[in-house]
């Protein structure tokens, strides 16, 4: 089955983190989804770093897309054969695993063909049935015994493995007429390519060796007299006995040609990461019936995967958390499977499902409150490490209940928590907000994605990026390289407003970058400093404060 991921929005902040790696705990304890795992799709803060460093919990898994890929789907149980291995070899694995078409690998373990059913009567039946073409046969003398079971009772040592050309011989005739078929060969200068069956007939053995033949091949386990034995190892001719008759025989030895020479060697090979929807797309027109799956580093095969297995395939499956909205979601969210949804946030329109999903969203502070409420209605108490999770995600989202988004539930569920988890709020909540100041010590680029999120209302692509700091004092220094940061981030993403809130948790205020059009800068109801810059006292809400007042002055510029 392919993996259930619990997972927050892109630029996770706290709650998004905590959120995830509560309910997929709480997932994994009632035994609805056991293999549900915590993720995130993007980095997280140094604030959220500390939280589970505090907790000793391991970073949630890093998605970035969920669309399912072919490394999810290949079938990993591969009949395969090497280029090496005879038509009876590949015939019999292919018969047994019911299948039609094999990937071919060299001695390397790499991948270097494919091999369809339909191929290997080209090793049975010649392109050529005139002339000496149809009794030739290009095969190394060692793949010939295997493929008889044959011994060898001749020349001493290892039968050759190198292929060759084997003019096939059956003396059945009368000796008149093999002597004459030997000596038209000898004229030629072709008796040492011939290979000579035939079964207890002395006469004809003795005279093949004479003339010089490659081989001689003993049909129906017949014995062969000690005198010819010698005379076939001073002569250097290679000596074989088989079990079957000599019509038997004959038709094997065309088993023991190698696939190498009629695999198809020009073929396609997909990537692991390669998205279902997309191979569907280009494999469609592909005459091709198998698809290796090759690492992308080291090329080695890790699975197969076959045009039906694109049709319809298991979708990864999500229950998103801390959001609803698939501007903010991980990439590909489109094309997986949400199950749940738990939020605190407005109600978007643009999520879709196939099926019914459990909606949950309710106004609160944090999604790690009802997180928190779905372990106590089911009279179950998380771990401690869980607990201290849930703690911070309202303590960030509420500012330790200060917010005006604060609602009873988060103080309640704050209260419990802290009991389980055994921490102290007004110390862990100074202690959190302690952590370095990303003002002072973080990149532009990671100021503004730190905890970033895009919204789009009345056709106006907005994103809004909010910082929380112990005070404001480094933002002045900063001012102007953050601002063409922002100028930047809305042209690249074609954002109509690019905002960026740093907010003072102790002295409860914001200011305010903001770069667009000047129709919605100036319906904004904060106090204006200069054209990118407003103040904004008593404002340390995104979600109830900022994002209703930039909705507020779209309608009011449209």
């Amino acid at each position: 089955m392919p993996p259930f991921y619990v997972i927050g929005h892109k630029n996770p902040d706290t709650d998004a983190i905590c959120s995830a790696i509560g309910y997929a705990s709480l997932l994994r304890v009632t035994g609805e989804q056991r293999g549900a795992i915590a993720a995130r799709c993007g980095e997280i803060s140094q604030r959220t770093r500390w939280v589970l460093d505090r907790a000793k919990m391991e970073l949630p898994a890093l998605v970035t897309d969920v669309r399912t890929n072919a490394g999810m789907i290949c079938h990993r149980e591969v009949v395969k054969v090497s280029e090496k291995d005879t038509f009876l070899t590949a015939y019999r694995r292919m018969i047994a695993a019911e299948v039609r078409c094999v990937p071919v690998e060299n001695d390397e373990g790499f991948v270097c063909g494919t091999l369809r059913y339909i191929d290997l009567l080209k090793l049975l039946l010649p392109g050529d049935t005139e002339g000496i073409a149809v009794r030739t046969v290009h095969a190394s003398l060692s793949h010939l015994a295997k493929t008889l079971g044959a011994t060898s009772v001749g020349v001493e040592g290892e039968l050759p493995e190198t292929e060759e050309d084997l003019i096939l011989l059956v003396g059945a005739s009368s000796q008149a007429s093999v002597e004459k078929r030997l000596g038209q060969a000898k004229k030629e200068g072709s008796t040492g390519n011939f290979l000579v069956i035939c079964g207890d007939r002395p006469i004809v053995q003795r005279c093949a060796i004479e003339a010089g033949v490659r081989a001689l091949l003993v049909t129906g386990d017949n014995m062969v007299s000690q005198e010819i034995c010698q005379l076939a190892a001073s002569r250097g001719v290679y000596l074989l006995r088989c079990s079957q008759d000599t019509a038997s025989a004959n038709t094997l030895i065309r088993c023991s040609r190698t696939v190498r020479h009629v695999m198809e060697r020009n073929f396609e090979t997909v990537l692991p990461s390669h998205p279902v929807s997309l191979l569907r797309k280009r494999l469609s027109t592909s005459d091709q019936d198998l698809f290796p799956v090759v690492e992308a580093e080291g090329g080695k095969m890790i699975g197969v995967i076959s045009k039906s297995d694109l049709v319809d395939p298991k979708r990864i499956r999500l229950a998103l958390v801390d959001h609803n909205e698939y501007s903010q979601a991980v990439n590909g969210v489109e094309e997986a499977e949400v199950v749940e949804v738990i939020d605190h946030h407005r109600v978007a329109g643009d999520l879709v499902s196939r099926e019914p999903i459990r909606y949950l969203n309710e106004p609160v502070g944090s999604t790690c409150t009802l997180v928190g409420r779905k372990f106590f209605h089911r009279g179950l108490m998380p771990p401690p490490d869980v607990a201290l999770c849930l703690c911070a995600g309202i303590v960030s989202d509420t500012l330790c209940l200060t917010s005006p988004t604060t609602a009873l539930l988060d103080r309640e569920m704050l209260s419990w928590l802290s009991g389980v988890a055994g921490i102290d709020t007004k110390e862990f909540t100074e202690e959190m907000f302690a952590v370095g100041s990303l003002i002072s010590s973080g990149t532009a680029e990671e100021i503004l994605n730190a905890d970033r999120k895009e919204f789009v209302e009345q056709g106006v692509k907005v994103s809004i990026s909010q910082v929380e700091e112990r005070d404001v004092v480094g933002f002045a220094a900063r001012r102007e390289e953050l601002q063409k940061h922002l100028e930047a981030l809305a042209g690249e993403q074609g954002y109509n407003l690019a905002v960026m809130a740093v907010t003072d948790v102790q002295r409860h205020h914001s200011i305010i970058l903001v770069v667009g059009k000047e129709k919605y800068l100036k319906q904004l109801p904060f106090e204006r400093r200069d054209d990118t810059l407003f103040h904004a006292p008593g404002v340390v809400s995104r979600k109830r404060q900022i994002f209703p007042a930039i909705c507020e002055a779209i309608h009011h510029a449209v």
